[in-house]
C-alpha cells in the first residue's frame, strides 16, 4: 500500500481507482518494474490531477477520463524498452541532467543537414567535435504534402517524413546519439495539425467525433466575436484566423495558415491523442520535446486566445504523464511571448515548477541584435534586469537566432525607462538589419510586415545580420574581422548566460543568407528560407584550415563551449544577476556560485571601451582570470579595457 497522505482526499480516492486500472497492463512486467510505475504514479498523481481538473474537472466523464488515461500510460511503460527504463532511473537520480554546463544544443533541419536520420549518424564526428549534447531534429514527423509551415503542419505524429527514413531510423538515431551522451529532441505540434490529417479528414466526412477535435463554426458570429482581438500571425501571407470549409459548411479556426488546423484542447479526447503520441515517440527514444506554438492552446473571446491560464494547466499535465510513464523525459516550452507571460510556462503559484523544464529566453535574443545595432546596452539592462526569477529546476533555451523570423518584441514600458520611444526603436531595428539604415552592415530581409500596426519582423542568417555577407564582397579584412567578433559576441552571451546555448546550424562557420529560394515554388513568398540554408560540408572543411572565416568562427565557438564545461558557475540552477554598471556599451552580469562569483563583461561597440575595476572587486574578484582564454587579465589605473566587441568570463 503507497503512502498516498499527501494527495488531497478527491485525488486520493481517483488515485486508488487509477492504479488499479494500470495492474493488468503492467502484469508481464517483473515486479520490481511495476513497483517502480506504481511509485511514479503516487509521485506525480497530484500534480496531474491539479492539471487537469481545471481544465476537465466539471465534465461527468473527468474519473473515467484520468483512469483511462493512467491505463495508458501503464501500456506505454509496458512496452518501453530496457535501455529507456535504465535512462529513466537515472534521471530520477540526475534531474539536473539538462541544466548542466556541459551541455550544447544544436538545431537543424534533418534534410537540410545531412539528408536522412541515417546521414544525421553519419555526421556524429562533426557533432561530437563541436560539443553537442542536445540535438534538435527538425521537421521530422510526417508533414502534409503541397506547403507545410516548414514541416510544422504534421500529417500523423507518430510517423516520419518519409524521405528522412521510417520509425526504425529514428529509433537507431536515438540509440546511437544516445550512447554517445547525446539527447534528441523533435517538435510536437500542439496547437494544430495538418488538414490532411485523419482527423481533419474524418471531419470532413461528417465525422461527429471528430469535428469535436477542431473549432468548426456554421456561420461567422463566433470568428467575428473572437477576430475583434486576434492578432494576425502571417498578416501578409495568411490573413484572418478562420476558414471556410465548403464540404461541410464551416468556419474551422486556422491560426496559422488555412492548413493547419486549431486543436480543440476543451476536448479530453485531444489531451488523450498527444499523450499516446508523445509516449510512443518517447518509447523510441526522443529525449526532449519541444512542445510548439504551445501560448495559442486555448480560446477564450474578448482576449487574444493566448497564454490563458489553462494552457498552463494543460502543460503541467502533460509534463505530469511523461514524469510518470517516460521520466528521462523533459519538456521544452516553445512560447515566443513578453516575459510576464513567458514566465507561467515554468510554473508560478500553484504551478510552480511545474509546467516545463525549458522555454526560450526570446528576450535575451532580441535584446542582443538590439544592442548590436545600437551599440547601446542601456536597454538591454533594463529589460533583463526586470526579468521574473525562475524556479531553480528549469533552464533557459538561449539563442542567437532560430529557424523563424526576429520580432521586435521591445515594449513601450522598457523602451520608455530607458528614454526611447518603443515604435521608433523597432523600425529602426527593422530598418538597420534590412540594410536601409545608413551605415548598416546588416544584409536582412523585412518579414511579416503589419500594415496596422506598421511593424515589421526580420529573416537572416546570424552572419548575414552580423555583416559578415557584406564585409566579404568588399574584401575588407577589416570589416571581416569586426563581423567574425560580432558573431563571437553573440555566442559568448548564450553560451555564458545560464541555461542551454542552442547553436542554429552552420552559424559556427558563418553560412550567410541564402537567395536560392526564391527559385523555389514551395519556398518562394516565406523569405526565412533564406536563413535557413542547406549545410555547407565544404566551408565545413575549412574549419581547420588556419585564418580561413570558416577556421576562425568554428574555432572560437568550440573554445567558448569548452570553456563553459569547466565552469560550474553555468550550471542552470544557479541565478543570473544582470548588473547595471553605468556604461552604455558594456553588458555585465554575475552569476553567483559557492565557488565564487563569475562576472561576464561584454563590450557592444566596435570600439575599445574601459569598465572600473569595482565591479570585480566588489565581488571578490581580485586577480580576474579569464574562463574563455585561460589567462590572467591586468587591471591598470583601476580599470580593466575591453577591445572592439570583447567578451570576459572572469573568475
Amino acid at each position: 500500500m503507497q503512502n498516498v497522505l499527501h494527495l488531497d482526499p478527491e485525488a486520493r480516492d481517483l488515485f486508488l481507482e487509477a492504479r488499479a486500472a494500470a495492474e493488468r497492463p503492467l502484469s508481464p512486467l517483473a515486479e520490481r518494474d511495476r513497483q517502480i510505475f506504481v511509485l511514479r504514479l503516487e509521485r506525480w498523481f497530484q500534480n496531474l490531477v491539479d492539471g487537469l481538473r481545471p481544465v476537465y474537472g466539471r465534465r461527468p466523464d473527468f474519473r473515467t477520463f484520468v483512469v483511462g488515461l493512467c491505463r495508458e500510460m501503464a501500456e506505454a511503460y509496458a512496452q518501453r524498452p530496457e535501455a529507456l527504463k535504465e535512462l529513466d532511473l537515472e534521471r530520477d537520480l540526475t534531474p539536473d541532467w539538462f541544466q548542466r554546463e556541459s551541455m550544447l544544443g544544436y538545431v537543424f533541419y534533418v534534410d537540410r543537414f545531412a539528408g536522412t536520420l541515417r546521414g544525421v549518424r553519419d555526421r556524429l564526428d562533426y557533432l561530437t567535435e563541436l560539443g553537442a549534447t542536445y540535438l534538435h531534429l527538425m521537421s521530422t514527423l510526417e508533414a502534409r504534402e503541397g506547403p507545410n509551415d516548414g514541416g510544422y503542419a504534421i500529417r500523423d505524429y507518430r510517423q516520419i517524413e518519409p524521405a528522412l527514413g521510417d520509425r526504425d531510423d529514428l529509433q537507431e538515431t536515438c540509440t546511437v546519439l544516445r550512447e554517445k551522451g547525446v539527447s534528441v529532441c523533435i517538435d510536437l505540434v500542439l496547437n494544430h495539425c495538418a488538414d490532411q490529417h485523419d482527423w481533419a479528414r474524418r471531419a470532413l466526412a461528417g465525422e461527429q467525433r471528430y469535428q469535436d477535435y477542431f473549432y468548426m463554426y456554421e456561420d461567422r458570429g463566433a470568428p467575428d466575436a473572437y477576430e475583434r482581438t486576434l492578432p494576425e500571425i502571417f498578416p501578409d501571407m495568411a490573413p484572418g484566423s478562420f476558414t471556410y470549409q465548403p464540404e461541410i459548411d464551416r468556419w474551422v479556426w486556422t491560426t496559422f495558415h488555412e492548413y493547419q488546423w486549431d486543436l480543440n484542447w476543451s476536448n479530453p479526447q485531444v489531451f488523450l491523442e498527444i499523450v499516446r503520441s508523445m509516449l510512443d515517440l518517447a518509447n523510441l527514444g526522443v529525449e526532449v520535446f519541444r512542445l510548439d506554438a504551445v501560448a495559442f492552446l486555448w480560446k477564450r473571446v474578448g482576449t487574444n486566445c493566448q497564454n490563458q491560464p489553462e494552457v498552463h494547466d494543460l502543460l503541467q499535465g502533460l509534463r505530469a504523464c511523461s514524469k510518470i510513464a517516460t521520466p528521462a523525459v523533459a519538456h521544452k516550452a516553445e512560447a515566443i511571448v513578453s516575459p510576464d507571460d513567458l514566465i507561467h510556462y515554468f510554473g508560478t503559484g500553484r504551478r510552480y515548477g511545474k509546467v516545463s523544464n525549458i522555454a526560450y529566453h526570446n528576450s535575451l535574443m532580441v535584446q542582443f541584435w538590439s544592442a548590436l545595432a545600437s551599440r547601446d546596452t542601456r536597454l538591454m539592462t533594463h529589460t533583463l534586469r526586470e526579468f521574473p526569477r525562475t524556479p531553480t529546476s528549469i533552464a533557459w533555451g538561449t539563442y542567437v537566432r532560430g529557424h523563424d523570423d526576429i520580432g521586435w518584441a521591445i515594449t513601450d514600458q522598457d523602451a520608455s525607462a530607458v528614454g526611447l520611444d518603443a515604435h521608433a526603436h523597432r523600425a529602426f531595428l527593422s530598418d538597420f538589419y534590412s540594410g536601409r539604415f545608413p551605415g548598416s552592415h546588416a544584409r536582412g530581409r523585412v518579414f511579416g510586415f503589419n500594415p496596422r500596426t506598421q511593424d515589421r519582423r526580420i529573416s537572416g542568417t546570424t552572419a548575414s545580420l552580423a555583416g559578415l555577407e557584406k564585409a566579404l564582397e568588399t574584401g575588407d579584412e577589416r570589416l571581416v574581422a569586426l563581423s567574425i567578433e560580432r558573431i563571437l559576441l553573440g555566442h559568448a552571451l548564450i553560451l555564458g548566460f545560464g541555461g542551454i546555448p542552442l547553436l542554429y546550424m552552420g552559424d559556427e562557420l558563418g553560412m550567410r543568407n541564402d537567395y536560392g529560394y526564391e527559385h523555389e515554388p514551395h519556398e518562394l513568398g516565406d523569405n526565412r528560407w533564406m536563413h535557413r540554408p542547406r549545410m555547407d560540408w565544404r566551408a565545413a572543411e575549412l574549419r581547420d584550415r588556419e585564418g580561413t572565416v570558416e577556421e576562425r568562427l568554428f574555432h572560437g565557438v568550440r573554445r567558448m563551449v569548452r570553456a563553459r564545461s569547466r565552469t560550474p558557475h553555468l550550471h542552470a540552477s544557479y541565478a543570473t544577476d544582470v548588473l547595471d554598471i553605468g556604461h552604455p556599451h558594456v553588458f555585465a552580469y554575475a552569476r553567483p556560485h559557492p565557488l565564487g562569483t563569475m562576472v561576464a563583461l561584454l563590450n557592444f561597440s566596435e570600439q575599445v571601451q574601459t569598465v572600473n575595476a569595482d565591479v570585480l572587486t566588489s565581488y571578490g574578484i581580485e586577480q580576474p582570470y579569464d574562463q574563455i582564454q585561460q589567462t590572467f587579465v591586468g587591471v591598470e589605473g583601476g580599470v580593466l579595457t575591453l577591445t572592439p566587441y570583447q567578451r570576459y568570463w572572469l573568475i
